[in-house]
């Protein structure tokens, strides 16, 4: 039963995951504490050991999907590099700061932040990209993969402090930053969609790999579970790219923005009662 258990997580975390660019930490974590505490089906899990495993396993989910968008040019490297300026140390510290959680806080804290990302992703549409922070010093040319040339750029200090707070928050829950970073990426820095994606599980990558190492150094990794996870994420994520290039992705957005808003709610409750 664990390892049918820890199949299905990864499998379907990462496709959803990769293919709206947000990594699927947000369903890992919830869906080991789930389980994990509530059904005992994974013992070795803790709110740390969750998050923990959830920051290693997303190394692989952002890698593969990385590689995947790397190979349709739609990953912006050089923005990418400067985002991660601010993305890894924040992940490091955050995966330091997870430590203070007990499980309630833990289950109202990430409840709320759940909720939180549901109501995002319902008016990520809605709001229109902000021109404030463009100056057109920083303009360039930018082609996607089908061959439109957008122009988009941004100062360096905006992107690294903006950053560093995503990877902050990505180390403490153990999210991968993705779910964070896509919606940032379209409304303030005004990136493409098709570009916004493929970069931002760039950043999966990155702060996975600046995550994990905080929580390995705390022994909050249950390296059993990430053998069981990691072959189920790395299909998905790619299946998950295969998805985005062919099919409309807004009906399994709906999806998981209910999902996540029903698990916040589920998450508070638990505290609260």
């Amino acid at each position: 039963m664990e390892f049918i258990v820890l199949i299905l997580i990864g499998l379907l975390s990462s496709i959803l995951g990769s293919l709206v660019g947000i990594g699927g930490g947000v369903i890992v974590v919830p869906a080991l504490m789930f389980f994990g505490l509530e059904l005992g089906l994974l013992p070795a899990i803790t709110p740390q050991t969750a998050v923990g495993t959830s920051s290693m396993l997303l190394i692989f989910t952002g890698m593969s999907a990385m590689i995947s968008y790397a190979r349709n040019k739609q990953v912006d490297r050089e923005n990418g590099i400067l985002f991660l300026i601010g993305l890894m140390p924040g992940a490091l510290a955050g995966s330091y700061a997870s430590s203070l959680f007990t499980v309630d806080s833990f289950n109202l804290y990430f409840g709320i932040f759940l909720i939180f990302i549901s109501i995002l992703l319902v008016v990520r549409k809605k709001i229109k990209p902000m021109k404030v922070f463009q100056n057109p010093k920083y303009l360039k040319p930018h082609r996607d993969n089908m061959g439109n040339i957008y122009h988009y750029g941004f100062p360096p200090y905006l992107a690294i402090t903006i950053t560093f707070f995503v990877g902050f928050i990505t180390g403490l829950f153990g999210i991968g930053g993705g779910v964070l970073m896509t919606p940032l990426m379209l409304m303030v820095f005004r990136m493409p969609p098709t570009i916004a994606i493929g970069t931002s599980m760039m950043m999966v990558f990155f702060s996975g790999v600046s995550s994990a190492f905080g929580h390995v150094l705390q022994n909050n990794v249950v390296y059993t579970y990430i053998l069981m996870l990691v072959p189920a994420a790395i299909i998905g994520a790619t299946a998950g790219v295969k998805i985005n290039q062919r099919f409309n992705s807004d009906g399994l957005v709906v999806l998981l923005r209910t999902v996540l808003f029903i698990l916040g709610a589920y998450l508070i409750l638990q505290t609260i009662l």
